[in-house]
């Protein structure tokens, strides 16, 4: 809101600095924005002096100046008839910007150079006068600027207002805030008004038929009134903040508007048939013409001001064209009015009409302030316009408004403001900004806000005015006392964070698919009738006949996206998905959740490249990344068996999948997707898949982290090539090489298996490297061999294996 320094001068004695006085606001929460003088335009206008004055060479009417400027002489072509030698005249230099949208330059007029121009007061947007310049007093003296002869003095202050401080949306606002800063009074206009001579009640009437939208309607009426051009100061006043003056009588609702925040208006008397006024809701589609000429189209829950029979004014926002003040019109009906902020915002807002009225009705305007504002109107419009005003005033209040007390605790404020304010000094801050404050005992006030500040329900609302006007600059800097120990992490995210990355750096991308598959999954899948995962969450209204339940498995929707990019031609694929599965347990109780993690990978192991072929992949690609994806998360014992029942994973194909175990606790599976699973989903190229309890999988991390120093002597190898049944799991024979405690065994891999003559049937040869190294010394040939011979014997004797011929 844009307000002057000199206007507010006139309701609050304001002795400091504007830029204290700025700073002092924005400390209280009203924020300035910016400073700027009104009359910044006349910087470079100086008095000058007429010394000399002859004839236009080339126009009758106009006349050369020699004036003394100041700084010099210059010859100035003015053709002004009131202009004498000795007169000292407001001269305006080359460059400058004249209220009137002027700009001055050095020019030829008739041929004759002229360096400045002599200004009236119009230009000089001081006065009305346009017929001649404005002669200064004979105290002035030359090249000093006019704004200090003159003793021109404004500031203008842009202030940014919060939406709920619509009480600051007036001079009167702001002076009170300005009142309570520097400790004065408020000097609130001097309203008398003449007692009028017949009654308005028998010349006009009110009749409110949506009191759900206009809880007050008040009106008088003026007769006998001339239209014309507003007073100078009037005229003066709007302008400095910027709005466009239009003739005395709609300048004087708009004077009151900005002094009070009550939005009026005026209405031609004599244009309103049956000379009433009629307050109700539109008809659906009706049309009405405002002001601004557009014809709109409004419903049914817009408010409108009607006469006897049809809208003349669209309630708070706008007037309307039937019933304007123009300068023919004689009587004016004056209204004020309280009407429901929702109603206002919401027509406002539904017709794209942004008004000064609908900006503050829809914030909230005082209800007990409309006759106030009514009656300042009447007096300003029977001085600047002339008539007389009827007897009495209209009132229609069928909502009357109740003023709210509210209970503050002196302790409690000053607990949450840390400040140490007594009961005192808090009722003198609430009551220098006319709240009325009473004190209960020392520790409570009983505080009653006016009906202005719509803003005040609540305890901590009383807070934040004391805190505010106390100065939020005079309130000690606290920090929150915080401890130097800090709660352990939640484990789930950053193991949830740590197999993503492992995943992603395996080449697998995210997917995210819906919690809501179909109840045909668990019989693609070929799950059994009793196991768990039949007990799907239904969906009481369903989107499609594919989102009926709530998923018991990760695995269809990994299915499905693939089949969805096989459709598009990407046989290629690496694709995992983390999250929940759902369990019914019984009705009208939540389900059972159960966090998981899937994968799935079919194609080629690697991206086609010049120098490589394509290679599928296969159950040890898949199982590899869930040996990476355990050992990074730090899960001991991670070992894979072949299943003992597949009931428990009929999807997988037999021999080629694994039940993945942390010691003894089950983790979940990993494997290839059988033929007829592949078939139920339309699909027939090799799926690999793994599916882990995510839940399980978390308890069983170890948060104990061990390292061993790496030894600085030469590693040993030695082969042991066995020939055993191939029924036995080589992940046992792994097992029980480190179950063993040697010492000396660093690490065992495989680097062969096969099966094949000449290998007897049913018989498997696999051959294992095993590293010794010692970390306190070099091993000798013979010390490693006798190591090596006897682990050997206690594997082929465990096994019931041979040693393969070489």
């Amino acid at each position: 809101m844009k307000v002057s320094l000199s206007w507010l001068k006139d309701y609050v004695d304001v002795d400091v600095d504007v830029n204290q006085l700025a700073h002092a606001l924005t400390m209280t929460g009203l924020e300035v924005e910016s400073v700027t003088d009104q009359y910044a335009c006349l910087d470079s206008v100086v008095v000058g002096r007429i010394v000399d004055i002859s004839p236009h060479p080339n126009a009758d009417k106009l006349s050369i100046c020699n004036v003394d400027a100041g700084e010099g002489f210059r010859s100035i072509v003015c053709g002004a008839p009131n202009i004498r030698v000795g007169n000292l005249v407001p001269v305006a230099l080359p460059g400058t910007e004249l209220p009137s949208g002027i700009t001055v330059r050095e020019a030829a007029i008739r041929g004759e150079m002229s360096h400045g121009m002599l200004c009236s007061e119009a230009e000089l947007g001081l006065g009305d006068a346009t017929s001649g310049i404005l002669i200064l007093s004979d105290t002035a003296r030359p090249g000093t600027r006019v704004k200090a002869a003159m003793s021109l003095s404004d500031t203008l202050m842009e202030i940014d207002l919060t939406p709920n401080r619509s009480d600051c949306l007036s001079f009167l606002g702001i002076a009170r805030e300005i009142a309570a800063i520097l400790k004065k009074d408020l000097n609130y206009p001097k309203i008398q008004l003449p007692s009028g001579d017949r009654s308005v009640s028998e010349q006009t009437s009110v009749i409110i038929e949506a009191p759900e939208h206009c809880f007050r309607y008040a009106a008088r009426l003026i007769s006998g009134v001339k239209i014309g051009t507003s007073p100078f100061w009037l005229r003066s006043r709007l302008e400095s903040i910027g709005l466009r003056s239009i003739n005395n009588v709609v300048d004087v609702t708009n004077f009151v508007l900005m002094e009070y925040g009550q939005p009026l208006h005026a209405f031609d008397f004599d244009r309103l048939e049956e000379h009433r006024i009629v307050v109700r809701t539109a008809k659906e589609g009706e049309q009405f013409t405002t002001l601004d000429g557009v014809e709109r189209k409004l419903s049914s829950d817009m408010l409108v001001i009607c006469d006897g029979r049809k809208p003349v004014a669209l309630a708070g926002v706008i007037g309307g064209l039937n019933s304007e003040v123009v300068t023919e019109t004689k009587n004016i009906l004056i209204e004020s009015a309280y009407f429901n902020p929702i109603s206002i915002r919401r027509t406002a807002k539904r017709l794209g009409l942004k008004t000064e009225s609908s900006h503050r009705f829809e914030r909230g305007v005082d209800p007990r302030g409309v006759i106030s504002a009514l009656d300042r109107a009447a007096r300003l419009m029977l001085e600047t316009a002339g008539g007389s005003m009827a007897k009495g005033v209209i009132d229609e209040y069928p909502r009357p408004t109740s003023q709210r007390v509210i209970s503050l605790s002196v302790s409690r404020t000053n607990r949450l403001l840390g400040t140490k304010l007594s009961a005192v000094a808090i009722a003198d801050h609430l009551g220098s900004i006319e709240l009325n404050v009473k004190i209960s005992d020392n520790d409570h006030l009983e505080v009653t806000p006016p009906t202005f500040r719509v803003d005040l329900e609540r305890p901590v609302d009383l807070m934040e005015e004391v805190a505010r006007l106390e100065g939020y600059d005079k309130i000690a800097t606290t920090y929150p006392i915080a401890p130097v120990t800090s709660n352990k992490p939640i484990q789930r995210l950053p193991c949830r964070k740590s197999l993503f990355a492992s995943l992603a750096g395996c080449g697998f991308s995210q997917i995210i698919t819906y919690s809501f598959i179909a109840e045909r999954s668990c019989d693609q899948l070929l799950v059994s009738s009793d196991d768990s995962r039949r007990r799907m969450v239904r969906i009481l209204n369903p989107l499609t006949e594919d989102q009926t339940v709530m998923r018991t498995s990760l695995i269809p929707g990994l299915l499905n996206t693939m089949v969805h990019n096989r459709n598009q031609n990407n046989e290629d694929l690496k694709i995992f998905e983390s999250g929940k599965v759902f369990f019914h347990t019984k009705e009208d109780t939540l389900p059972e959740e159960v966090e998981m993690i899937s994968g799935l990978w079919t194609g080629s192991r690697r991206e086609r490249s010049w120098h490589a072929g394509a290679t599928t992949v296969d159950f040890y690609d898949i199982k590899g990344v869930v040996e990476r994806m355990l050992d990074g998360l730090n899960v001991p014992s991670v070992h894979f068996r072949k299943p003992g029942d597949y009931a428990r994973i009929p999807y997988l194909k037999r021999g080629y999948s694994a039940e993945i175990f942390s010691g003894e606790v089950y983790l979940g599976e990993v494997g290839e997707i059988s033929v007829d699973v592949l078939k139920n989903f339309d699909l027939n190229k090799p799926v690999f898949i793994f599916d882990l309890n995510f839940d399980i999988l978390l308890s069983q991390i170890s948060e104990v982290k061990s390292s061993k120093g790496f030894s600085r002597f030469p590693a040993v190898s030695r082969d042991l090539a066995l020939i055993l049944d191939n029924t036995v799991e080589v992940q046992g024979i792994t097992d029980y090489l480190k179950g063993l405690g040697e010492d000396l065994i660093e690490y065992i891999e495989i680097f062969d298996v096969y099966e094949g003559k000449p290998i007897p049937q049913g018989k498997k040869s696999v051959a294992f490297r095993i590293i010794y190294r010692s970390p306190e010394k070099t091993l000798e040939d013979a010390e490693v061999n006798d190591l090596h011979e006897e682990i050997s014997k206690k594997v082929l004797e465990h096994f019931k294996a041979e040693l393969r011929p070489s």
